[in-house]
């Protein structure tokens, strides 16, 4: 299955989709309550802090994976099976909900982003909550070869690509973290950017177009990260999409590695 299906794709399945919103708002807001207030008719909800990361702790990162029985536990009380094919979707041009997707992806489930997410949807939208019987899930382990180490993101023999958005990764703004800036070497090549200003992913030649010009070609992997290792996930699901070779995400990311005082901070562009 390709990582990003457009609307008339989940139109045509809608019957044999599992259809789910992920928002989730750094500065504080609720997606949960937005979701509430109206989303996609038929879709669940899937709760990032719960469902879809740890515990936070200086020492892994905002929003680390989940143990797998964690995350099956989720999957299993929102509704979603082991054979069931998920289309994700959020308000921001799909950098929240990439999360959800990858990790489906990573190991073995059938999942795409809605491309344009919830600004791609005419028509009423659905208030309240819809709820799913629960279903089968398996804990399946997070394949190492899809992940990658703080030592490996501070590796300059690996092109490394910040996800993040240009005045965080040059130090300007950082509402969140311990320190401003980005690790040493690492690319800027924000998420945000991959997609045009509707929302929808960029054609694919110009997504290559992007990466080549950060460093990355057919026989090069990337160590993709971001601010807690969420929106980190789209530059993934689009690099697959552009055809390149799969990278692995540092899950840490700039809220675990920001962290360590022993880690050198670079700043500007």
């Amino acid at each position: 299955m390709q990582p990003v299906v457009d609307l008339d794709w989940w139109r045509r399945r809608a019957d044999r989709v599992v259809l789910a919103d992920v928002r989730w708002y750094l500065d504080g807001r609720s997606g949960r309550e937005a979701y509430e207030r109206g989303h996609l008719p038929g879709a669940v909800f899937v709760d990032l802090d719960r469902r879809l990361a740890g515990a936070a702790t200086p020492e892994d990162g905002r929003h680390p994976l989940p143990d797998p029985e964690v995350f099956a536990d989720g999957m299993a009380a929102t509704g979603i099976g082991d054979d069931d094919t998920v289309v994700a979707y959020d308000d921001d041009c799909g950098v929240i909900a990439a999360r959800l997707v990858w990790m489906l992806r990573v190991t073995g489930h059938e999942a795409a982003l809605l491309d344009g997410g919830l600004t791609a949807c005419e028509g009423p939208l659905e208030i309240g909550w819809v709820r799913r019987p629960p279903a089968v899930f398996t804990p399946r382990p997070w394949p190492p070869e899809r992940l990658a180490s703080i030592d490996d993101a501070a590796d300059p023999a690996n092109v490394v690509l910040d996800a993040r958005n240009r005045d965080r990764y040059s130090g300007e703004h950082e509402p969140v973290d311990p320190r401003a800036g980005h690790i040493p070497g690492a690319r800027s090549v924000p998420c945000r950017e991959n997609v045009d200003e509707l929302g929808r992913l960029l054609p694919v030649k110009e997504l290559r177009k992007r990466f080549r010009a950060a460093g990355l070609s057919d026989d090069v992997s990337a160590v993709s990260y971001c601010g807690s290792g969420v929106t980190a996930c789209h530059t993934l699901l689009a690099l697959e999409h552009a055809g390149l070779r799969p990278g692995r995400l540092y899950a840490g990311s700039w809220s675990q590695y920001s962290s360590r005082p022993d880690r050198p901070v670079a700043t500007g562009g």
